[in-house]
């Protein structure tokens, strides 16, 4: 089977197994309506920036529950099937891509959600819209990665959010930083550049997968 065809194999793997385990999907959905709501009943409907900080501080905490256990579910008896069926490079490329569709999908209901409660500040939905997409990529390929690490630890939840942290802080600042462009009409000097540093860091990510993951693999 060559590489493609594995890749789509392992996805459409992990798609089936999504619908067939519903309760983990609406637990999710559940965790975004109740945050949501927990939020408009703290904040009501706060200005701009308070609105965005809030926003991708949701997207973490989303991302954690919903991309972070791709790793973490999968027991040693199957992942000693996956060795023997497929490459490393398949496997994981399979989890970046099924866990970046999830983490898509998640943050268009979240800020459906969240407009919904919270009012909707934003000067340029469409926009908006564009660079949550993106934030949401980029917020799992992170944890996809730390995922794959922690999965080979005893203690994986710890060790997530010890290494996850430090790592996704600086990602999160700079996407609230972009993010800025969507509530006003202001031109913002060095926009460019923010997105290409954040694109950037996407690609290093999945670089650091393809070349580490294969290690992990073995072990």
């Amino acid at each position: 089977m060559n590489l493609s065809k594995n890749i789509w194999a392992l996805l459409k793997k992990d798609i089936l197994l999504e619908m067939r385990q519903q309760y983990t999907f609406y637990g999710i959905l559940l965790y975004i309506s109740a945050t949501s709501f927990v939020v408009y009943l703290s904040a009501g409907q706060p200005e701009d920036r308070i609105w965005n900080s809030l926003f991708w501080v949701l997207q973490l905490f989303i991302c954690i529950n919903a991309v972070a256990k791709s790793f973490l579910q999968e027991h040693r008896g199957r992942m000693l099937y996956y060795y023997t069926i497929s490459s490393p490079t398949a496997f994981v490329i399979s989890k970046l891509l099924f866990n970046a569709v999830l983490m898509l999908f998640m943050n268009l209901v979240s800020l459906g959600i969240f407009t919904l409660l919270l009012g909707n500040p934003l000067a340029y939905f469409a926009r908006f819209i564009s660079i949550s997409l993106l934030g949401g990529i980029s917020l799992s390929l992170v944890f996809t990665f730390l995922a794959a690490i922690a999965a080979k630890a005893q203690q994986q939840t710890a060790l997530m959010a010890i290494m996850g942290f430090p790592l996704i802080i600086p990602q999160l600042l700079l996407l609230m930083k972009i993010a800025v462009v969507a509530f006003s009409s202001v031109v913002q000097n060095g926009m460019t550049d923010l997105i290409a540093m954040l694109i950037g860091l996407d690609i290093l990510v999945i670089a650091l997968a393809y070349i580490l993951f294969p290690f992990l693999w073995k072990d």
